[in-house]
């Protein structure tokens, strides 16, 4: 699959498109947030993800778009990554009912979060080995989830996806966690080749955009 380097402000990123692509027609998009070991400037740590030496001959209908954390943190560049989902969801050859965030390790944090920031985006999404502010999953009641983690992560504790899925069903949300009991901190490399976590996405259209929970806006009662 076609693959070009583009830049978004002061990040570059990566642009998959699947196969017999046309720019008149609407794709679905995926989001993939990569984990720590890919950040920098050089791009080439990005081309050789595990995404993409994992998918890229898996025919998927997707067109997938990466962009690279030049700093510590996605947390360090997230509103950069906020203004670059509204760059490509304007994009003539997406289908915005179905734009959807992958991340793994620093990039599952990173999916959490985008996603509780900008809901009215996202159909669904897949953090792997991430976790993320449970007290706000109010916002994620209308966005379906399907979150991996390795019962043996040492590096982030399966704890933390616990939390957060069980966070989204306490308020009312759609999410499911699995969980690889003999696998550790690469919970990625199980569910990039699994076909099944793409068809559970492509099933999904975005159904937030009018419906967004807020919770905790009173200053006295939650500073």
């Amino acid at each position: 699959m076609k693959k070009e380097v583009k830049q978004f402000k002061e990040m570059q990123y990566v642009v998959r498109y699947p196969k017999n692509y046309h720019p008149e027609e609407r794709y679905p998009l995926l989001l993939l947030l990569h984990g720590a070991g890919s950040r920098g400037n050089d791009i080439d740590l990005l081309l050789n993800n595990p995404f993409f030496r994992i998918t890229d001959n898996m025919s998927l209908p997707f067109v997938t778009v990466a962009p690279q954390c030049s700093e510590n943190t996605w947390f360090d560049l997230f509103q950069v990554l906020e203004g670059f989902v509204k760059e490509i969801a304007a994009n003539r050859c997406v289908n915005h009912e179905k734009i959807y965030v992958i991340g793994a390790s620093m990039g599952g944090y990173a999916a959490w979060q985008l996603a509780m920031s900008m809901p009215e985006y996202f159909a669904a999404i897949v953090p792997i080995c991430g976790g993320g502010m449970y007290w706000n999953a109010d916002r994620l009641v209308n966005v379906p989830i399907w979150a991996f983690h390795g019962e043996k992560d040492s590096a982030v504790l399966v704890e933390e996806s616990v939390k957060m899925v069980n966070a989204v069903n306490q308020a009312g949300g759609n999410a499911r966690l699995t969980v690889y009991p003999n696998t550790g901190h690469d919970a990625w490399s199980d569910t990039y080749c699994n076909p099944e976590v793409f068809e559970w996405l492509l099933a999904h259209k975005n159904k937030n955009m009018t419906c967004i929970n807020e919770k905790y806006t009173d200053s006295n009662l939650y500073g």
